[in-house]
């Protein structure tokens, strides 16, 4: 199964694109899920009903899956809630909180990738910033409950009443340490789809220069979670051949900025139909020149390491980062994990078992690759005769 993730620049018309390229998919007959997180069912407006066979539609209610998550959060620690005298929240009286819109559209995204008879799944994700933070999530969150509720302190729960009595205070429960391996588990699945190799992103943006400077740190972004970027849509493209001196103008930037985003990898242009589409006629009117059905996923860029040893005494950590300026970037080691900061974006992650015995010994960044160079520590390198 082949999942795209569709986001770009707010307003560059991401979920009618998400549409068209699952509705183009259909026709040609692949079994196709859309999936969306916008508020009001905008898909509900843009397809009409019925749908053409082989295409379905799933919208993610936050509301209703922040309630159920409470409830039963609820009900697993009702045993402590007592303890302390609190009283339960019901789902009545319950209102999402911000931020549990991103945490429905990740579940969702789970449940698609298992959905049977399914070839390709299409995800209407957010804005570009905030989509890129959303799939950073699963990653994130699973490191944190490592470190604040590890695993390997569930051994101990049998001294929890001695060290109750000991401390004066009570210890953490096990529903605790069972739900913090429950969100583990759904973290993990989450987390596998975004990293699976039948995952890639497509990016819609109206050529120009806002939407320029909004992609370069969004596929930084990308590429720092290790997710590939199949192509750019140039969404609303006026025609160039025209009479009148303002569209001809619009009509050059657009085609200025798509030309550059062409040097980064393949542009698909969409034609602009004047009045905002709706129905499946406009839909296929957008696809029909256009090839929005991908063929397969885009091929990932692994991060490798160069043994150099022989020539220059070090291994060079190869870090792919498209687009990316000296300034964007900072990294900090701490101990077996590298800080990698790229733009506003950051992550952690853990280094290769053979870096771990070295020193950061320097960097550069040469044509869009950070090469991280590692000197073996003696203290700690295999000696070799």
């Amino acid at each position: 199964m082949h999942t795209l993730l569709i986001t770009g620049p707010g307003g560059s018309g991401r979920t009618t694109v998400a549409a068209a390229t699952a509705l183009a998919a259909a026709r040609g007959g692949q079994r196709v899920l859309l999936l969306s997180g916008d508020p009001g069912d905008p898909l509900a407006q843009l397809l009409g009903d019925p749908l053409p066979p082989g295409l379905s539609v799933a919208a993610v209610d936050c509301g209703q899956e922040f309630r159920d998550e409470l409830v039963a959060l609820q009900e697993r620690g009702s045993a402590l809630l007592s303890m302390v005298g609190a009283r339960p929240l019901s789902a009545e009286e319950l209102t999402e909180l911000p931020g549990s819109e991103q945490f429905a559209l990740l579940r969702a995204l789970r449940r698609a990738a298992a959905a049977p008879a399914t070839d390709l799944v299409v995800v209407d994700l957010p804005p570009l910033h905030q989509a890129v933070a959303t799939l950073a999530l699963p990653a994130q969150l699973r490191r944190y409950l490592a470190r604040l509720l590890p695993a390997e302190k569930q051994a101990a729960r049998a001294l929890r009443p001695v060290l109750a009595q000991l401390a004066g205070v009570p210890m953490p429960a096990q529903w605790l340490y069972e739900a913090a391996a429950r969100w583990d588990e759904e973290l993990a699945a989450v987390q596998a789809v975004i990293e699976a190799d039948t995952t890639d992103v497509r990016l819609v943006a109206e050529p120009g220069p806002a939407a320029a400077d909004a992609l370069r740190p969004g596929r930084l972004g990308l590429a720092l979670q290790q997710l590939p970027v199949r192509d750019v849509v140039a969404n609303r493209m006026v025609p160039h051949a025209s009479a009148d001196p303002w569209l001809a103008g619009l009509a050059a930037q657009q085609e200025k900025y798509a030309a550059q985003w062409a040097g980064d990898g393949p542009v698909v242009a969409l034609a602009h139909l004047g009045p905002d589409p709706r129905g499946q006629d406009d839909l296929d009117r957008l696809a029909a020149p256009a090839g929005l059905v991908p063929d397969a996923p885009a091929p990932r860029r692994a991060w490798t390491v160069e043994d150099r040893l022989a020539d220059d005494g070090v291994l060079v950590w190869v870090v792919p980062l498209p687009g990316a300026h000296k300034r964007d970037l900072d990294l900090v080691r701490r101990g077996d994990e590298l800080l990698l900061t790229a733009g506003p974006y950051r992550r952690i992650v853990p280094l290769p078992s053979a870096l771990r015995r070295c020193t950061v010994s320097g960097a550069a960044l040469t044509e869009g690759e950070l090469r991280i160079r590692f000197t073996p520590d003696p203290g700690l390198w295999p000696r070799t005769r």
